[in-house]
């Protein structure tokens, strides 16, 4: 059913009108877009966005829309190194008022049901995570399972922290700051033990990043159906 509404979004094309862009920390950016009264999407869903301001090469790339769908806002956070890309040099060149182009949104990377939920977020992954946490906070309704979001970051960076701890002070989801796997693998295994196969787990980051965490889960016989990938490429 997934893959049949994916074909139907990506007939859904519209332009977003850019309204700013800042840092998130030194080499992490976000972009804001205009968010026209008919356009949602399922928290943790991503767009296919298309550079239309000038010519470049691979105008189109994927990133998950970070916003949760109750904010009045289109949201996309990204790593910009110091040789960007030539998406990314155009993304840079976003002036106000300028137009990109969003096919969707896709993905059936989203909460659904009331298992107990882990989130293992990699660096640049916390994206998917924080539109997920705050349309939980929006909604305001409380939280029928337990959701523990790891964070990743061997640079320390760790963007949206503080919104991230507030959304953890007012609400029952707990967030753990991690810079070294072994404290990962320490922190997914006390979760399973604890929830065995009712557990869902949820890995958003770099491919590397994700294809081991996945392989660890596995290896502690955590049921394939129970993990659910998002794999960031290019990182």
């Amino acid at each position: 059913m997934s893959f049949f509404k994916d074909a139907l979004s990506m007939f859904k094309k519209r332009d977003l009108l850019f309204l700013e862009s800042y840092k998130e920390s030194e080499d992490v950016y976000t972009f804001l877009f205009e968010k026209e009264n008919d356009l949602s999407w399922i928290a943790g869903q991503h767009g296919l966005f298309t550079i239309t301001h000038k010519k470049v090469k691979n105008k189109t790339r994927p990133f998950t829309v970070a916003a949760a769908p109750a904010e009045n806002v289109v949201r996309i956070t990204m790593r910009i190194s110091e040789n960007p890309s030539d998406f990314k040099k155009a993304m840079l060149e976003l002036k106000q008022g300028m137009k990109i182009n969003m096919t969707g949104p896709i993905g059936s990377f989203s909460l659904k049901d009331n298992s107990p939920s882990l989130l293992i977020a990699g660096g640049i992954g916390i994206t998917p995570f924080r539109s997920i946490l705050k349309q939980i906070e929006s909604e305001g309704n409380g939280i029928g399972k337990p959701i523990h979001l790891l964070y990743l970051d061997s640079n320390k960076s760790f963007i949206f922290k503080d919104e991230l701890d507030a959304i953890a002070n007012n609400t029952s989801i707990s967030v753990t700051y991690l810079d070294l796997r072994d404290d990962l693998n320490q922190e997914i295994d006390l979760f399973t033990t604890l929830n065995k196969d009712d557990g869902k787990y949820f890995i958003a980051g770099p491919k590397s990043m994700v294809k081991s965490v996945s392989d660890f889960l596995k290896s502690k016989h955590i049921p394939k159906k129970n993990i659910k990938k998002d794999a960031f490429y290019g990182y």
